[in-house]
Order: C-alpha cells, then structure tokens, then sequence
C-alpha cells in the first residue's frame, strides 16, 4: 500500500524506511536516482538526490542543492505556501541526500505553449512569442490555486528554475511543486513560468499564511532553516516576504535578469 503524500504515513515512509535504487532519470543535470522505499509493509517510490551526486554551482557555493530542497519544502510545509511531496535529508545508498515521495499525476496540463486561439478558457497568459516554424505562440497556464500558491512560494524562496515541468497535478486533486535545489539565493534571481497573476492582489487566505511564515522565521522555522541556509539567506527570505506582505500584489519581473527559465519545461 502506498500513502498519499499529505497521509502522515508518508512522511514516515521517506524518513525511514529502506531504499532500493530501481533506476536513474536521465534527464537531471545532477544525480537523480527513482528508488522503492518499504517501511513495515508500506511501500512507494521516491526520488532520490544523493550529495555525492551534485554538480557544483559557481553562484550557489554553500551548503548543498540537497539541502535547499529540503529547507524549501519546510517552508511550505509549516505555512501551507504550495505543496510539495514529503520531503527529508536522510542517508541512502550513496550517502546523504534529499529522498522525496514520487508522487502519482494525473494527465491534466498545467503549463503549455499553445498557439493564442488554442489556449483554454481561464488560462492565465504569461508572454508571446513565435514557435520555430514563426508561427505566433503563447506560453500560459492554468488558473489554479495550487498553482498561485506555488507562485507565491517562488516569490518568497527566490526560485530561479521553475519549469513547467516541475508542476505536477496530484491525483488527489493537489498541485505539486518539485525541483527546488536552486532556491533561497539573496540576490534576486526569480525565473519562473508562473507569471500569471502579476499585478493582482494576494488572496487574504495567503497573506495570513506569508504572515505565518514572517512570524516563524524569527522562531522555530528559522533555526530549522539555518541547518540548510547561511543566516544572510534567511533574512533575505525574510525581507523577499516583508516586501510582499507590504505590496499586497503578485509583482512583476525585474529588467535586469531573465525572469523566465530555459528551457521552459
């Protein structure tokens, strides 16, 4: 039996249980290996990113990719900010790393380039373009509030890769956010396809939890964060939702640096 990744199960699973390495997604630029976990009759799959595995980053020199993952995932775990799969730095076959549940998805999309007649009722337009052909195109994506969330997550954590294919849609109904090693920079460095919302209001219901967020990093969540992050990246992350909590709005993407990744998924 598998657990749902928001079953308390789950996260004993990840934490805990055994490791078999069944494979390796090839297309990861670092070590990404898909493993079977079983804890006393529970069994799933997770995904497996080994340190000894990470290909070093000149503009991402401390600590480790592992560990912004994981620091990530606990922000939106104890504020509710988006959802990402259980998620835990543990020992694996090939030493410590970020082990995180597989989650199962359904084949709604989520992000797409489409041509402009083509997008769907709803659909949140991010930027036109034209495709190799010349063909006019339009990158866009669901009106979502798993998505929005996830946005906001970005924005906080300072997400400077967030493809299209790192949103994934749960079969629980959820969206998923994965992918996070490259997160919690003080510089700004936001890429992401989820533009959608710029200049609209954050919804109450998540400026309460950003509020959270402000209010744990003082405490608990930031001496939590700081086994993962330097102290300067946590009062960056401090001060990216000072500043959001302030405008109140979805921002738009700064001039001086690319704000969308490539490639797009």
């Amino acid at each position: 039996m598998t657990p749902a990744p928001a079953d308390p199960a789950s996260r004993e699973l990840v934490t805990h249980g055994r490791i078999d390495v069944e494979g390796r997604l090839v297309d990861a630029s670092n070590v990404t290996l898909f493993c079977a976990i079983e804890l006393d009759g529970v069994t799933g799959r997770v995904v497996y990113k080994p340190v000894s595995g990470e290909r070093p980053l000149w503009d991402f020199p401390d600590g480790t990719l592992a560990g912004r993952e994981v620091a990530t995932a606990i922000i939106a775990d104890t504020t509710g900010i988006g959802a990402i799969p259980p998620t835990v730095l543990r020992d694996g076959p090939f030493g410590p790393g970020m082990v995180q549940l597989w989650v199962e998805t359904t084949e709604d999309d989520l992000v797409e380039v489409l041509p402009p007649d083509e997008v769907p009722d709803g659909w949140r337009v991010v930027l036109h373009a034209h495709d190799r052909a010349g063909e006019p195109a339009v990158l866009a994506h669901a009106d979502h509030p798993g998505l929005r969330d996830l946005a906001v997550l970005d924005i906080v954590t300072n997400n400077t890769d967030r493809k299209g294919g790192h949103l994934l849609p749960g079969t629980d109904g959820r969206v998923y956010g994965v992918d996070h090693g490259i997160c919690l920079h003080t510089d700004p460095k936001l890429r992401t396809v989820l533009w959608g919302w710029i200049g609209e209001p954050v919804p109450p219901a998540t400026v309460e939890k950003l509020r959270k967020l402000r209010s744990e990093l003082d405490g608990g969540l930031g001496k939590t964060l700081a086994e993962h992050i330097t102290k300067f990246e946590i009062r960056a992350l401090a001060e990216r939702t000072d500043l959001l909590l302030a405008e109140g709005i979805f921002p738009e993407p700064g001039d001086d640096w690319r704000a969308v990744p490539w490639p797009l998924f």
